[in-house]
């Protein structure tokens, strides 16, 4: 199974039970580019078939760096504390219980351990970088409970995956901003496991595909708190910002209580002026791009042209690497002005302090850029959480990141996310209303100006006071999509359910709405605050993509936009400072300057590629009609398929200028793969030796 075996870690209970469990994990892949160690960036675990073990120094454990006794194992002592060892069984790293019996097992293919016990208490990080051992014995000791301990990791950057024990409670959670996330299933016979990858919990569970979770993701935005439903039954996402506790049981008893959620994370009040919320967001980018790629001596960044990219490039230069590549994939639309911004700015980059070598730009001829729905078949290469309507491109991601990898590039950064957090949405002056309603307003006529919003609607739209559970049960409609001159002023976008959804499809997404608005709670009780969180956690969704297709290629891609300390430094500026109809992006071209040139900062466009996704249509339409043939959809009552047969033949019909098909071909791409994700002689132990 190629994706999902690369890269995920798995929490045990102290139990003969958990140990069991932990043989029961998929066995590392033996072929491929993700597991030839000359295709890797530095935090690649070298070992394939039982060769060098993850270092264990009771400290930290960084995957495939340190030490091996050829058993692979590697004990030492902390010092003034108890011995802590961890083993790594090929790449695998384990961390134990107290008792020996495996706690945390982890496959980090890119990604890196690091764990410090004393006594019975224990911190183990998993992120982009080794955390030294000082830092660790900082966070551990200084902290009495859980909520010391977050006041303590909000030093770092917020890239981890956080797995503690505290007083005999362990907890685990991911980010805020959703680009790492925690699932956990409930194990027959060792009761609760958690992960960061659901299909490994759903393996180890024997759990089903759910229809309603899978009907769901037929639709292009799913929001929250419905995009936390699993695909597979009895698997169960913990909402970003939330973590998950998981009690041991009390003395005297045979089990323990079920786990729970408790929030870590609150947003920030918005009261900084622009330029304190610039200056932070400016250190919080670079903290992050050093977390990534600092010491690395060859990196590569997706150059667009777009601010965000450009941003992440100087912020990239000034880590000081001796080879920096910038890649462009040039437009096919002759009206497109990234090219030449991209030019700019690597020209730019070029002109840095005396000594620093000047990167190299490569750009990609539009030709052979692929359009979207291009190899389809290769989306099996990756097992996604869940379907993705970024799938279609895959392609073209696939062919980018190559190029980045043929470089020699060791890591390479991408923009993702600066459109969420820095374009601003509409939704936001209605947070701006309550306060201010004149500077609202202000902003909101010059946007209404800009978009062509009528007069009428839009003070209705403003004026609407509807909670956040009777937006969300009427969400989604069999009505045609709103035109583009409807304000966008509510908790979210509403959605018109596509004319080849079965009625079965219909019912059960509408079903599944309806049923989660009966409880539903905002993000944040203003809608604004609500709308932008929402959209960022959705955007780390898609990114996964990304990153599984890096892992195919054997090269770690990452979103610095998506650190916590970013989203919290963003939200921290007065809404509105941090967003204008008259000034694009302006908190992340405050943030820039100095680091960027002026010249660079004065962009006020951005390109869009909707021209290639309809010429996809029509170059790819064979594999569309192929894909639709036979579909596993179709097979489980959820599409017409003769409807996207026809659909395939008439690439240009109007059927598909008002409805986008990405999502449902994500679907069945996403579909078939997960259908055949887990062969049985891959299930092979992980531990060489059982502790019991």
């Amino acid at each position: 199974m190629p994706g999902l075996l690369r890269d995920y870690f798995v929490v045990l209970p102290d139990s003969v039970a958990g140990h069991t469990v932990a043989g029961q994990l998929p066995a590392p892949e033996t072929t491929g580019a993700a597991s030839d160690p000359t295709a890797t960036g530095p935090a690649f675990a070298p070992t394939a078939l039982g060769g060098t073990a993850g270092t264990a120094t009771g400290t930290g454990i960084e995957a495939g760096t340190g030490t091996s006794a050829g058993t692979g194992a590697s004990t030492s002592t902390a010092t003034g504390t108890s011995t802590a060892t961890a083993t790594g069984t090929g790449d695998v790293v384990t961390v134990p219980h107290p008792s020996g019996r495996p706690w945390v097992l982890a496959r980090p293919l890119f990604r890196k351990v690091s764990h410090l016990r004393r006594g019975r208490d224990a911190l183990v990080l998993i992120g982009p970088g080794r955390v030294p051992e000082a830092v660790l014995a900082d966070l551990l000791e200084g902290a009495r409970d859980r909520a010391g301990l977050e006041r303590r990791l909000a030093r770092l950057p917020g890239l981890h995956h956080v797995i503690a024990c505290l007083s005999g409670e362990t907890w685990i959670r991911g980010t805020a901003s959703g680009l790492r996330r925690i699932y956990h299933a409930r194990h027959p016979q060792a009761g609760t496991i958690a992960s960061d990858r659901p299909a490994v919990l759903a393996h180890l569970t024997g759990a089903p595909l759910d229809d309603g979770a899978l009907a769901l993701r037929l639709l292009d935005f799913l929001p929250h708190p419905l995009s936390r439903r699993a695909l597979w039954r009895g698997v169960h996402e913990t909402g970003a910002g939330y973590g998950l506790a998981l009690p041991v049981a009390a003395p005297g008893t045979a089990a323990a209580p079920g786990p729970h959620e408790y929030r870590w994370w609150e947003p920030p009040p918005p009261e900084l002026p622009l330029a304190e919320g610039a200056r932070r967001v400016g250190e919080a980018i670079a903290a992050s791009v050093r977390a990534h790629v600092g010491g690395l001596d060859r990196i590569s960044c997706e150059l667009s042209g777009g601010l965000d990219s450009t941003t992440l490039t100087f912020a990239a230069r000034a880590t000081d690497p001796a080879e920096l590549s910038l890649l462009t994939v040039a437009a096919r639309d002759r009206y497109s002005e990234d090219e030449t911004w991209a030019r700019r700015a690597a020209e730019a980059a070029r002109g840095g302090p005396t000594g620093t070598p000047a990167p190299a730009h490569h750009i990609i001829p539009a030709d052979q850029a692929p359009y979207f729905y291009a190899d389809l078949a290769a989306t099996s290469a990756e097992l996604n959480d869940e379907p993705l309507p970024v799938a279609p491109g895959r392609a073209r991601a696939h062919l980018l990141l190559s190029r980045a990898h043929a470089t020699g590039s060791r890591y390479h950064l991408t923009g993702y996310g600066g459109d969420e957090l820095f374009l601003g949405l509409p939704h936001a002056y209605q947070d701006l209303f309550h306060g201010n309603p004149l500077t609202a307003w202000n902003h909101l006529s010059g946007l209404r100006h800009q978009l062509g919003w009528p007069l009428l609607p839009t003070l209705k739209a403003l004026l609407n006071r509807s909670t956040f559970p009777r937006w969300l049960a009427g969400a989604v409609t069999t009505e045609p999509q709103p035109v583009t001159r409807t304000p966008l002023l509510s908790w979210g976008v509403r959605q018109s359910l596509r004319p080849w959804f079965t009625d079965h499809a219909r019912t059960l997404i509408t079903e599944e709405f309806r049923t989660a608005a009966e409880q539903a709670e905002p993000i944040d009780p203003w809608r604004g605050r609500h709308v932008d969180i929402d959209a960022v956690r959705m955007g780390a969704r898609h990114f996964q993509a990304m990153e599984d297709i890096g892992m195919t290629i054997g090269l770690p891609v990452a979103a610095p936009f998506y650190d916590d300390r970013v989203l919290e430094a963003t939200l921290a500026v007065r809404l509105p400072e941090r967003i204008s109809p008259w000034r694009y992006k302006p908190l992340l071209v405050e943030a820039a300057r100095g680091v960027v040139p002026d010249a660079l900062l004065a962009r006020t466009t951005k390109d869009h590629m909707s021209s290639d996704e309809h010429q996809g249509l029509r170059e790819h339409a064979p594999e569309l009609a192929d894909l639709w043939t036979g579909s596993r959809l179709a097979d489980h009552g959820l599409v017409d398929g003769r409807h996207l047969l026809r659909l395939a033949a008439e690439p240009f019909s109007p059927v598909l200028v008002e409805h986008s098909i990405s999502s449902t071909v994500a679907g069945e791409t996403w579909l078939r793969t997960a259908e055949n994700a887990w062969p049985t002689h891959q299930l092979t132990p992980t531990t060489s030796e059982a502790v019991q």
